[in-house]
């Protein structure tokens, strides 16, 4: 088993669980009134997209009633949540995990959680993929020394942004272009060091 890699699938399945949760829990909040289109808003008023550091927090649904929808979204948030720390390691684990995220997509789950839970499942499907019989090369070997804090300064920068977020909204909002690259840069280096770190262990054991 490539323990780096299922770390990862699992940390970024519960990443987009939680996120779920809490995407489900503000479109709750608005009870069963029906959206303008397929693109909501999780976060309603006083909310104003504009003015807060997460924009209110976009999601889709095809749904057209936020009660339902967030319902939904908690049920699947608690499903992914669930799967990725007790299932992930199974033969079709990483596919599940895929297929609930775009469930999630489609149901009020936001927008980047259900990227992170599809990541995080293509990551599961190499879970108890052989990692010998590969050399490991300078890039590799680089790579592997990162491990684990890509990860770690993933899941800081996700979970802690809310708690900036909620003292020093207009702060995190000016530099919100940062934060989207950190994750959008962290993501494929956290499962690359996760492989390569897997890889140099293979090949010491």
């Amino acid at each position: 088993m490539r323990k780096a890699t299922k770390s990862v699938a699992t940390w970024f399945g519960v990443a987009a669980g939680i996120a779920g949760l809490e995407h489900g829990f503000f479109e709750i909040q608005q009870s069963s009134t029906r959206p303008d289109s397929l693109m909501i808003v999780s976060i309603g008023p006083p909310c104003v997209p504009e003015e807060a550091w997460n924009a209110c927090e976009p999601a889709m649904t095809i749904i057209p009633n936020y009660l339902i929808t967030g319902i939904l979204a908690v049920i699947i948030g608690l499903v992914i949540l669930l799967w990725s720390v007790a299932f992930i390691q199974r033969k079709r684990g990483g596919l599940v995990l895929i297929l609930l995220s775009i469930a999630l997509l489609l149901f009020g789950g936001g927008l980047f959680p259900p990227l992170i839970g599809i990541i995080g499942g293509a990551a599961g499907t190499k879970i108890n993929k052989p990692s010998t019989g590969k050399q490991p090369n300078r890039v590799l070997r680089f790579a592997s020394r990162l491990w684990p804090w890509p990860l770690v300064v993933f899941m800081v920068w996700v979970f802690g942004q809310f708690l900036v977020g909620y003292f020093f909204n207009d702060f995190l909002k000016g530099m919100m272009g940062f934060g989207v690259l950190l994750i959008l840069s962290m993501l494929p280096l956290s499962v690359y060091s996760a492989y390569a770190h897997d890889v140099q262990t293979a090949q010491v054991g």
